[in-house]
């Protein structure tokens, strides 16, 4: 059963700036990234309308307490059906400060992918954005393996490790958030998977959890 905790809220740009101890030029980037999502939302359904008034705590924080779960050494990160951004663009934005990993940023709606690129020329960040299908062989290809791969509210785990697995190098780790029932869906992903995972509570949601997989494989054959 999963525990209530009690969590901080991260509900402005200096709450964000004291929580991650982030540099100004950061908070900038981000306050750049939610006036053109608040604009961008007007026309394009990319966060749910309720979440708008929750921003830093709800998108910007969730996505950025990864950060920390990046290792130091890693040289590529691939975010899978990066929507609106979280986690991917966040990450690219907290992790230009300490030079870190080249991001790529796949999502299959060209609408929200016109989005990440105007948010990554306003921001100046640097991030790759890929219009294509995570399952696409052709995508596979051109993004090739990777030392972390990263999603939020994408898919089931046991759905999820059958699209990273492509993206992952021997040595990869998989970032992904999860909510309340991630522990029936490492059940269930336990019967075509093998993998080591870890459980990090989430500082932004009381019952969810980031779930850290390592030395993932199959197996069996798993059908696309």
């Amino acid at each position: 059963m999963s525990q209530c905790r009690r969590v901080e809220r991260i509900d402005d740009p200096e709450a964000f700036r004291r929580i991650f101890a982030v540099s100004r030029e950061t908070v900038e980037r981000l306050t750049t990234y939610e006036t053109l999502l608040r604009q961008w939302q007007r026309a394009i359904n990319l966060v749910a309308p309720g979440t708008l008034s929750q921003v830093w705590h709800r998108h910007f924080a969730d996505s950025a307490q990864l950060a920390q779960l990046v290792p130091r050494d890693a040289r590529a990160l691939v975010d899978l059906g990066s929507g609106a951004g979280f986690p991917g663009l966040v990450l690219a934005i907290m992790l230009a400060e300490r030079d870190g990993p080249r991001v790529t940023l796949v999502e299959s709606d060209s609408r929200k992918t016109a989005f990440l690129r105007e948010v990554a020329r306003r921001t100046g960040v640097p991030v790759d954005i890929l219009t294509a299908r995570i399952e696409n062989p052709e995508t596979q290809r051109k993004v090739g393996q990777v030392d972390v791969v990263t999603a939020r509210a994408l898919a089931p785990l046991s759905r999820l490790l059958q699209l990273a697995a492509p993206y992952l190098s021997p040595c990869g780790v998989g970032v992904f958030l999860k909510g309340r029932d991630v522990h029936g869906e490492i059940d269930e992903a336990s019967v075509g998977w093998r993998f080591d995972v870890e459980l990090i509570p989430s500082m932004t949601d009381a019952h969810g959890r980031i779930a850290v997989a390592r030395n993932v494989t199959a197996k069996r054959r798993v059908e696309p």
